[in-house]
């Protein structure tokens, strides 16, 4: 047998366990591989050389490969520009850092050279503002070995995949009840930048037009810069967009970006990025027209506000290492605000979710000053599906409004059947016949009416001036575009209009899909029971000869009018696909004690605007505004409202302007009935702080909150270092910072406007300090109402607090009931000046002591 043969037969002759053995060590060889690879020319003994040919055959042919390109992100020990130790002065700035940040580069350059082969990498970033680090492409796992050893380096991670989390609310959250005490609705978050770390924008929507103040001026501290490209030109930052950057070298990397649909510049191919920009910050008053029909004036919840975009995300979603590039630049450049409406697909590997690197350098953003607001995730109903976890983050649920676009159908019997559908009725005051799809299909089609997908099926001169009933499976809804393609179909048959009905009559949950405007006359019958007594009046007015074709089309039907939105001043609920918690601590999913999500914003069918390039719903395709639902969509309502805050109070920290935002929130409607959360199945339960973490936002009761709790970056680095499982060496390696001296003992001492114990054993003491940010001095009293199988006792529980001063609170929690689930309480501080601070107590009671 030939060398070469009998090497290719080793996987069959040896048996499984010890060819894994050797492949086993492998890795332990590859060095020596490579050794073999570079030294082919120099003269060798000739066991050497066979011994090479061995290793590598073995290596590259048989053994499970190593060799996979990825994207790893690694930090080193050197610091950033933003505490960089040799700066005397504070902060750099200007040239000092711009120096520093080319040192910083350079030296990342030489590093890579120094210790990986040429070719073997690419470098796709440099870090340098609030890490320092970079990002690399690399042809081998070998590469992530040889760095993470390396000295100087502090952290290396493997780049993972981020997932998108996809006007009345202004006034249905309270924004537009603030904008006169802030100079008016278009001065309102004047001076502020919103960072948008999204899919890019639409610089040519009016929701984006200029100013119509020529005078006004970006803010003198933000830095930024218009990166101009395809279908981004230069006056595309035109004083509302004041920056516009992109960042896609990761998505470059693993071949995912493709220039001709994804454009390599800050144009927004998808919609979501502009739709989630226009929400925080779109111009004031903007008509939002879709398939020729205005359906409203919409405004962002900051209209006043810039905005800057970093375009870092795609229709295939993104990558941490250009998320991370993004905030980086963000940062350097002066935003006050970071909006996030995508998150990790997964928990992170690792000992606490709180340490990944995305999450340690948004901790970076907040102690620079910038706030953070981020979706919690679309992973609901379920249990602990939140992708936003770290407690220095505004993690933001979604929520429906009380806006409803109500649709009826009145048959020629008088019934009147209630329905959805953002279409025009069908003309006039005239009955048009209504037919069933299959009766007016060719009858050699095998599948009927293919489900209305295929124009070519239908009988042409039977379909003309009728509306036509076509027939889903509820269940799969919206699945392969259907309905979609039903409209497409009706539009090109000719037909008067279109009834959408359950093939199995049964009820579709309309509320919750996804809907777009039509052309069409269309309607979409939502009851089970109203789709059983619609083709009950159809059976019994169409006639039908003994092969049952029809003859006669006698039921007849009109649509009636369905752009027109109705106000009914319903409470909110929590969307049913708004993640939910517990927070967990990791990928183990041990249970953490932060509450996730913090606060609850309307996110169910948001109109915003959209990209007429875009092809992601082909149904609003070529359009400038479309309706969405995702916690992408409640993100920038509350990123919105921070801008608001921020102009309020410029000189509130970020973790002030989360109290005020969740000590505020609603956890009633008007008439105090509690809010309510949607299960599975359509089901209705009364909302638990893991489902709407405070409330729902209240904008103009936070801008005036009486009290606040703050928190600092070394307390954040105390609750770090409080996480179990966690050493210091850990946290090290994350933030670049050892733990304090002074340790928390619990992750609950994290002074947050909160309370979370996922295992209160016996007692626990929690200690809270708070700020008097009222005018005037404030008598606060403490009320409680105590989770199940809890006692909670607050001292003082009365107390006076001058402007500006401090008090502290000690909560002292008590397990009288084990259980074995979660549960809710609070407590509330009411002032004689009218100000009512109330914060979430989620608490699971895991044993009693004895002796207690």
């Amino acid at each position: 047998m030939a060398p070469f043969n009998f090497l290719q037969s080793l996987p069959n002759i040896l048996s499984d366990s010890i060819y894994k053995h050797i492949c086993s060590i492998m890795e332990v060889l590859e060095s020596f591989i490579q050794l073999c690879s570079d030294t082919t020319a120099m003269a060798f003994p000739k066991p050497y050389l066979v011994l090479c040919s061995v290793l590598t055959l073995l290596s590259l042919n048989h053994c499970p490969s190593h060799v996979s390109a990825k994207v790893y992100m690694v930090v080193m020990e050197d610091d950033p520009v933003v505490s960089y130790k040799a700066s005397r002065k504070g902060a750099m700035r200007g040239e000092e850092a711009q120096k520093y940040k080319e040192m910083a580069t350079t030296k990342h350059d030489v590093f890579l050279e120094s210790f990986l082969t040429v070719g073997s990498y690419k470098k796709l970033y440099s870090y340098t503002h609030l890490l320092n680090g970079f990002a690399v492409h690399a042809n081998s796992e070998k590469a992530a070995r040889i760095l993470s050893g390396a000295k100087g380096v502090r952290l290396i991670q493997e780049d993972v995949k981020m997932a998108k989390m996809t006007t009345y609310t202004p006034k249905y959250i309270g924004a537009s009840g603030v904008w006169p005490l802030l100079g008016g609705a278009e001065n309102s978050g004047d001076g502020i930048v919103i960072g948008m770390i999204d899919t890019g924008i639409d610089p040519k929507n009016p929701s984006f037009a200029s100013f119509s103040d020529q005078t006004k001026q970006p803010p003198p501290s933000f830095k930024g810069m218009c990166r101009s490209g395809d279908r981004f030109p230069p006056d595309s930052c035109n004083g509302k967009i004041v920056g516009a950057r992109w960042f896609g070298r990761a998505a470059q990397a693993t071949g995912e970006f493709n220039a001709t649909i994804h454009y390599a510049s800050p144009y927004d191919p998808d919609g979501h990025g502009s739709h989630t920009a226009s929400t925080a910050a779109g111009n004031f008053h903007t008509p939002a027209i879709s398939r020729g029909y205005n359906f409203g004036y919409a405004s962002g919840m900051a209209p006043g506000a810039r905005l800057a975009i970093y375009k870092a995300a795609y229709p295939f979603g993104g990558y941490m290492s250009d998320v991370i590039a993004a905030v980086d630049q963000a940062v350097e450049d002066g935003v006050d605000v970071i909006s996030l409406s995508i998150a990790p697909s997964s928990v992170s590997p690792g000992p606490a979710a709180f340490l990944n690197l995305l999450e340690t350098q948004l901790l970076l953003a907040t102690k620079a000053g910038v706030s953070v607001v981020q979706a919690v995730g679309n992973g609901g109903p379920d249990a602990s599906s939140v992708v936003s976890f770290s407690p220095w983050i505004t993690s933001v649920a979604a929520s429906t409004t009380d806006r409803k676009y109500n649709k009826t159908i009145v048959a020629g019997n008088g019934q009147s059947f209630s329905c959805g559908g953002l279409s025009p009725p069908t003309p006039g005051e005239t009955m048009y016949p209504l037919a069933l799809a299959d009766d007016v299909s060719a009858a050699n089609w095998t599948d009927g009416s293919n489900g209305c997908q295929d124009p070519k099926v239908f009988i042409r001169s039977l379909v003309q001036g009728k509306v036509i009933v076509c027939m889903i499976v509820s269940s799969n809804y919206y699945e392969g575009n259907s309905i979609e393609g039903i409209i497409g179909t009706i539009q090109k048959i000719g037909a008067a209009g279109v009834v959408i009905i359950d093939r199995y009559s049964g009820d579709v949950d309309y509320e919750y899909q996804p809907i777009f405007p039509t052309v069409v006359p269309s309607a979409m019958v939502v009851d089970g029971v109203d789709v059983m007594n619609l083709m009950e009046y159809y059976e019994n007015n169409t006639a039908r000869d003994g092969d049952g074709t029809v003859i006669t089309f006698g039921a007849t039907v009109r649509i009636l009018e369905g752009r027109r939105a109705s106000y009914s001043g319903e409470r909110p609920e929590v969307a049913d696909y708004s993640s939910r918690g517990p927070n967990i601590e990791n990928s183990q999913m041990q249970l953490a004690d932060v509450l996730k999500p913090n606060v609850m914003a309307p996110g169910n069918h948001i109109w915003g605007a959209w990209s007429p390039t875009s092809d992601s719903l082909p149904e609003v395709q070529g359009e400038s505004y479309a309706i969405l639902s995702g916690t992408s969509m409640s993100t920038p309502h509350v990123a919105g409202v921070v801008a608001l805050i921020k102009q309020r109070h410029p000189k509130w920290s970020p973790a002030m302007i989360m109290s005020a935002i969740m000590t505020t929130a609603d956890v009633t409607d008007r008439s105090g009935r509690p809010l309510m959360a949607r299960r599975d199945v359509g089901g209705v339960l009364p909302a638990t702080p893991f489902d709407m973490g405070a409330g729902a936002i209240n904008a103009a009761r936070a801008l005036d909150p009486g009290l606040v709790f703050d928190a600092s970056y070394r307390e954040y680095l105390q609750f770090l270092c409080a996480v179990p499982g966690v050493d210091e060496a850990a946290v090290r390696r994350a933030v670049g910072a050892s733990c304090p001296s002074s340790r928390a003992r619990w992750c609950s001492d994290l002074n947050a406007p909160s309370v979370t114990v996922a295992s209160l054993v016996g007692s626990r003491r929690v200690d809270r300090r708070v700020w008097s940010v009222g005018a005037e001095n404030e008598t606060y009293m403490a009320y409680v109402r105590a989770p199940d199988g809890v006692a909670v006792r607050v001292s003082p529980d009365e107390f006076t607090v001058a402007p500006g001063e401090t008090a502290t609170l000690r909560i002292m929690l008590n397990t009288t009931a084990p259980g074995n689930a979660f549960s809710f309480g609070e407590v509330v501080l009411r002032g004689d000046k009218k100000h009512s601070v109330r914060i979430p107590l989620a608490v699971y009671p895991a044993a009693v002591l004895s002796g207690q």
